[in-house]
């Protein structure tokens, strides 16, 4: 492996030189994310295994191009998870695209963003130096935790050689509820659940229909079951709901049968108003109301403008017109921070250019 690092080095070195952007690419399962990638692509695939993993310690590291399935059997066989449910979108995902994506799936409501279990991770930067952040060596920038940082980071500041993930034992028991209600009842049951002392981990709403996820100790799963009611979901059926969700198989979400009609993701306060114009079927709702996905050709302006007024902001997930930008555009003092970062790690401007924001 350390040749493999001996190549990556001299292969960033030699695009640092020259300026020539490079795309960093694992199995390529995240490759619509984003703005259009450019450059030449950088496999990482060749860069894969498992370093460490400690079930005990409830640590895992893993080098970039380890397949997620690999983690996730690995973790599966110590009866142990990534709770914040990564999606996967391929058979081909890896680690490293997953931290560069940073996205988080159903379970990201009651255990944390992926950012929240990053401790540590191995950097290589625009000049081909190998550089860690968390664990025994601490090298931080202005106080910036950078190992959290990259988390999303979409492959602008470096190429991620190894990340050490938090993990934790997977629930005793589980339990899907589906309740038929309106949006607006909805919403106002989640976030009085959510008030309460319920072990829920995961809610969807879409089409009149609320679904329910409570995870824990079998006392306290029975007791919330016979708390909220409703209809409890066979087991296999319920896994294969949240596994559809999370990879977006979901008709609403599913990427084929859009055809590249846009479907945004608005992140707004879980107590925000059911958004009545956008019509019931072409909304599903996510983590307690504070995430809201969106089908539809509506203009870029008018969906952010929606957002911000709201306290949240739109993402053009998939599809539709990238040139408006696919995330929402920073505020100033914001940018600027992201243009010092990516000038102080990536000071050539070749990793993923353009890939989050078009002038970085």
């Amino acid at each position: 492996m350390e040749d493999q690092v001996k190549q990556f080095s001299e292969r960033i070195v030699d695009a640092t030189v020259h300026g020539k952007p490079l795309r960093l690419r694992g199995g390529g399962s995240k490759d619509w994310y984003g703005q259009p990638a450019q450059g030449e692509v950088l496999d990482t695939r060749g860069y894969s295994g498992i370093v460490a993993y400690e079930p005990t310690e409830l640590v895992m590291t893993a080098r970039c191009g380890t397949p997620m399935r690999e983690i996730e059997q690995a973790l599966a066989a110590e009866g142990q998870m990534l709770a914040f449910e990564p999606p996967h979108f391929g058979a081909d995902a890896t680690v490293g695209g997953m931290l560069a994506a940073g996205l988080s799936g159903p379970r990201r409501v009651s255990a944390g963003a992926l950012r929240d279990f990053v401790l540590g991770t191995v950097l290589m930067d625009g000049r081909g130096e190998a550089l860690r952040f968390g664990g025994q060596v601490m090298k931080n920038v202005a106080g910036y935790d950078v190992s959290r940082l990259l988390a999303g980071s979409m492959g602008m500041l470096g190429l991620v050689l190894e990340v050490s993930l938090k993990v934790l034992p997977k629930p005793l028991a589980e339990k899907t509820l589906r309740l038929e209600m309106s949006q607006e009842d909805a919403l106002l049951r989640l976030n009085k659940w959510a008030g309460q002392p319920l072990p829920l981990s995961a809610s969807s709403w879409h089409g009149g229909v609320l679904n329910l996820r409570l995870a824990g100790a079998e006392a306290a799963v029975a007791s919330a079951v016979r708390h909220i009611g409703g209809e409890v979901l066979d087991a296999s059926v319920a896994e294969h709901w949240w596994s559809d969700l999370r990879e977006q198989r979901h008709p609403l979400l599913d990427a084929v049968r859009l055809e590249g009609m846009p479907l945004w993701r608005l992140s707004l306060p879980s107590t925000t108003e059911a958004l009545s114009e956008f019509g019931q079927h072409d909304q599903l709702i996510e983590w307690g109301g504070a995430q809201r996905w969106i089908r539809g050709d509506f203009d870029a302006q008018t969906m952010r403008s929606r957002a911000q007024a709201l306290g949240g902001h739109a993402t053009l997930f998939r599809g539709g017109d990238k040139a408006a930008g696919v995330f929402q555009p920073l505020a100033p003092a914001v940018h600027t921070i992201h243009r010092n970062l990516k000038q102080y790690f990536d000071p050539a401007g070749i990793f993923n250019r353009g890939r989050m924001y078009q002038d970085l």
